[in-house]
């Protein structure tokens, strides 16, 4: 048995390196395919570039359409978009938020971040 040890770590050794990496391959490239079946028109989402827009257009099955401003469309691959996005809740300006300065979670009463 002990003169197979050295086969035994290395069939180890290929599991590790080569098997375990490409499952999780795969199952992020699922993922994504399946964030990008599921949009549609008026979905706010960034692509790998950073910029941020909302879907306008659906058409071709390999791009898409984002809206970036208003009337202003581009036209992007479907692999480009990386996440969908979350529409930013509007804080208060009168400063009558929930949380007073010094309490937990709100800023601190120096004003210092």
């Amino acid at each position: 048995m002990a003169q197979y040890f050295p086969f035994i770590l290395l069939a180890l050794a290929v599991l590790l390196l080569f098997v375990l990496p490409a499952r999780q391959r795969k199952s992020m490239a699922a993922k994504a395919q399946a964030m990008q079946d599921s949009l549609t028109i008026g979905t706010p989402v960034m692509t790998t570039s950073g910029l941020h827009g909302t879907v306008a257009d659906l058409g071709d099955p390999k791009t898409i359409g984002l809206e970036v401003a208003p009337g202003v469309v581009l036209t992007y691959a479907r692999q480009a978009i990386l996440e969908v996005r979350r529409p930013a809740v509007a804080e208060p300006l009168d400063g009558s938020g929930d949380d007073a300065p010094g309490e937990a979670g709100g800023r601190p009463a120096d004003g210092a971040l």
